[in-house]
């Protein structure tokens, strides 16, 4: 995991036959800013040879947040440092705890169906369209059938999905189940439980874990993992969760200034960013960003996560009764 905390800027021309070619490239460094700079220097001449030997590369390189980031560090401001655990405030202002090897799992219920789930319906309405009409035997009434199929496939694999979701008692209850299965599978393990706006959040507890390990890989896959968290993990080489509100969630209309909300910001614009920190800050301790629910496995928790739970548990509020956002 890299969150460095300095950032450069290198530009490179080249001119051959008439056309002219400029290579931009960032660089970074946790030591200095001349370090940040000479490793930009090198990036950016490293790009420009290999575009000049006729390789296909981006010529610029772009101020991109986290979740759009690859193969590049965490851009943000680092808040504070607990050994390897870095509290950073991402591009729309909020505190997010990155860690190097405590594993968190972040959730979204999907309220929608998925692609997958989508597409067997489809396939099982065009069937039963087929199969109508070669029992009426009219190839009109089995392809308007099939039309029909295709053209309400979503509304109906949407109704579909939350009438069996409501069915198994919603979609927390789904989730927790899945949780069940996955530790009777796995009775080594130990999990904390968070509630969060969208979904749950769960902390494992018993050992430490590298983003790359297929047990990681494994457990965000029979979890039900975010996707986008999933992959943000293994570019990042890290663990990754919000430890304050979300900014839109608390009455803070106006986006994070100066837009957008990249780092780091010039100088001469950072009074308007910490003025809307400022304003941030005050509502934000009305709110916790999760709450805890509970326990589930075989109760070990490992040193090194025992610190990062205190950490993330009292940035988050998470034993408050304040409401979630």
């Amino acid at each position: 995991m890299i969150v460095p905390q300095f950032w450069a800027e290198a530009r490179k021309q080249h001119k051959q036959t008439g056309k002219q070619v400029t290579v931009r490239r960032f660089g970074w460094s946790d030591i200095s800013q001349e370090e940040a700079q000479t490793k930009a220097d090198q990036r950016c001449q490293e790009a420009l040879d290999q575009i000049l030997s006729g390789v296909e590369l981006e010529r610029r390189e772009t101020k991109i947040p986290y979740n759009g980031a690859s193969g590049l560090p965490i851009r943000e401001e680092i808040i504070s440092r607990h050994g390897d655990t870095v509290i950073t405030r991402n591009s729309y202002g909020a505190l997010c705890l990155n860690t190097p090897n405590v594993l968190f799992v972040d959730i979204d219920y999907k309220a929608e169906p998925s692609f997958k789930f989508t597409l067997v319906t489809f396939v099982i309405l065009a069937l039963c369209a087929i199969l109508t009409g070669y029992l009426n035997d009219s190839k009109f009434i089995g392809i308007s059938l099939a039309i029909l199929s295709l053209l309400f496939c979503s509304t109906i694999s949407a109704v579909l999905y939350q009438s069996i979701m409501k069915f198994k008692g919603g979609l927390e209850k789904a989730s927790l189940e899945r949780i069940d299965r996955f530790l009777q599978q796995h009775p080594d393990w130990n999990l904390r439980l968070y509630k969060t706006p969208a979904g749950m959040r769960i902390l494992v507890t018993h050992r430490t874990f590298d983003s790359d390990e297929s047990s990681v890989h494994d457990c965000f896959d029979s979890l039900d993992a975010d996707p986008m968290y999933a992959m943000m993990c293994r570019n990042q080489r890290c663990f990754r969760a919000r430890v304050s509100p979300k900014p839109w969630r608390i009455g803070i209309g106006q986006h994070m200034r100066p837009r957008p909300g990249h780092w780091p910001v010039a100088p001469e614009r950072l009074p308007i960013r910490n003025a809307w920190i400022t304003q941030y800050e005050k509502k934000a301790v009305a709110y916790a960003s999760c709450t805890f629910i509970g326990s589930k496995g075989n109760g070990t928790i490992h040193p090194d996560v025992a610190i990062v739970i205190e950490l993330h548990d009292h940035l988050c509020r998470s034993d408050s009764s304040l409401p979630i956002a």
